[in-house]
């Protein structure tokens, strides 16, 4: 494997998380250079059996947030066990969990604990409701954080709420805490000491789409109704032989649009000069945008839309979105060769670094493929790493 070159190189990060919020979070910071030890049960992250496999453990959803990683198999309930991770706190620079916090402290892990035993630690928590509020013990999920943020509302309606299609909130809340730590360990530089990082799933979540959602209720008493009424008028347009969204957005692109393509009436009728009356006559503006697309095939509205430079793009099947011409010339979805899993296809980092370019140096391990190699790295000889696996503190695999 290649060796690490983003801009965190050097920094040793305890992954203690599991299924997507946390293991997100952590595959972006080795993504940026980190470098990451998955710390799991010895039955592993329950995403490895997410999902497709050629090998069970090995899902294609768990490579996916899991790559630039070592695995440690550890059961932190056995004394053996619980010295490693110790052992590993003194000499890293994050931990980043989403054990419930309660739990952590009964196995004697807790933020106050592991900051006496290195006060330079950055201690990150990945939580579903935040600590100080009444819902601090509950366990949460995508779907329970949509419902209570009030996305799944957004998406559909109050008396009808419709979930995205996707985990959304897991995501969301993975690239915050990722650039929470990244925040914290900046913080470290200038005051010397680690501190203690929350991201609670529901709060995230409640701020993020509270952007444009909240709507008239941004201001007190509200002015006008909740929601972005765009947002629920919008859709794709279906043109002679295909699908296409387009979006004239200024005043001038509206005028170009409906000049070039021969209603130039529309201009005045919809008020499309004036921000705020075509925001209020949207809805109109789409019903008219949908009976004109059918009139040209998806190509032929492409080469216009480009000579008027209105912003469009046409649909991209799931299942041919690494052919997406720009995902393409980017190569965004290179295929890789994995150790044990053969040819895989996943993103590569997004984010740029112009002097410290992040990467994919390492694929997403076996469950306990690393722990021989990490124990060695802690000081620990054969011996001793053979009595740790015939007590079951530990496993190898590999």
């Amino acid at each position: 494997m290649d060796e690490p070159t983003g801009p965190l190189k050097g920094i040793r990060v305890i992954d203690l998380t599991s299924v997507l919020f946390g293991p997100y979070a952590t595959q972006i910071l080795g993504d940026w250079g980190a470098e990451v030890v998955k710390v799991e049960p010895l039955s592993g992250d329950v995403w490895r059996y997410a999902g497709h496999f050629r090998n069970r453990g090995m899902s294609g959803q768990f490579m996916a947030v899991n790559r630039n990683k070592r695995s440690l198999a550890l059961d932190l309930k056995h004394s053996g066990g619980k010295d490693v991770l110790r052992r590993m706190i003194s000499r890293s620079d994050v931990l980043v969990t989403n054990v419930r916090p309660a739990a952590l402290e009964r196995l004697g892990f807790g933020y106050e604990g592991c900051q006496k035993t290195n006060p330079r630690l950055v201690y990150a928590v990945a939580t579903g409701f935040g600590q100080n509020g009444p819902w601090a013990k509950r366990p949460a999920f995508d779907e329970i954080v949509q419902a209570a943020s009030g996305l799944a509302s957004s998406v559909g309606t109050d008396d009808e709420p419709t979930f995205v299609p996707s985990l959304i909130g897991d995501k969301v809340c993975g690239m915050m805490l990722a650039a929470a730590v990244s925040a914290a360990l900046f913080r470290r530089e200038r005051a010397g000491h680690g501190q203690l990082v929350e991201v609670p799933m529901l709060e995230t979540v409640a701020a993020f789409n509270s952007i444009e959602m909240l709507g008239g209720h941004a201001f007190e008493p509200p002015i006008g109704p909740v929601g972005y009424k765009r947002m629920k008028e919008r859709r794709p347009m279906r043109t002679k032989d295909g699908w296409l969204t387009m979006l004239p957005y200024s005043g001038d692109n509206w005028c170009d649009f409906f000049k070039a393509v021969g209603r130039p009436e529309l201009i005045e009728e919809l008020s499309v000069r004036d921000p705020v009356l075509l925001s209020a006559n949207i809805d109109q503006i789409y019903a008219r945008m949908s009976e004109i697309a059918p009139s040209r095939t998806t190509a032929e509205w492409e080469e216009l839309l480009l000579e008027l430079d209105v912003p469009h793009a046409a649909f991209t099947r799931l299942t041919a979105l690494g052919e997406q011409p720009h995902l393409r010339a980017v190569d965004m979805f290179p295929d890789l060769d994995h150790p044990s899993e053969g040819r895989i296809r996943q993103a590569r980092p997004s984010a740029m670094f112009s002097e410290n370019p992040p990467g994919i140096y390492r694929a997403a391990p076996r469950l306990g493929e690393h722990s021989h190699e990490v124990l060695r790295e802690l000081g620990y000889n054969d011996s001793e790493i053979a009595v740790l696996a015939d007590c079951k503190a530990i496993a190898i695999n590999g």
